[in-house]
């Protein structure tokens, strides 16, 4: 995945022509998901609560 982003253990990536809705991705220790980025909604996946704090 190419990464664009990595801090505090969180790394950002992103797809150049990937599906839509546009998204990123993110991984943090175990966990991964999808969140859009018009809304910041996960698509799919989960990260823990401290991710989102």
């Amino acid at each position: 995945m190419p990464e664009i982003s990595r801090f505090l253990g969180i790394v950002i990536g992103i797809f150049y022509d990937d599906h839509n809705p546009p998204h990123f991705h993110a991984k943090y220790q175990d966990h991964k998901a999808t969140i859009e980025i018009k809304n910041l909604i996960i698509l799919e996946g989960k990260l823990p609560l401290e991710f989102l704090v």
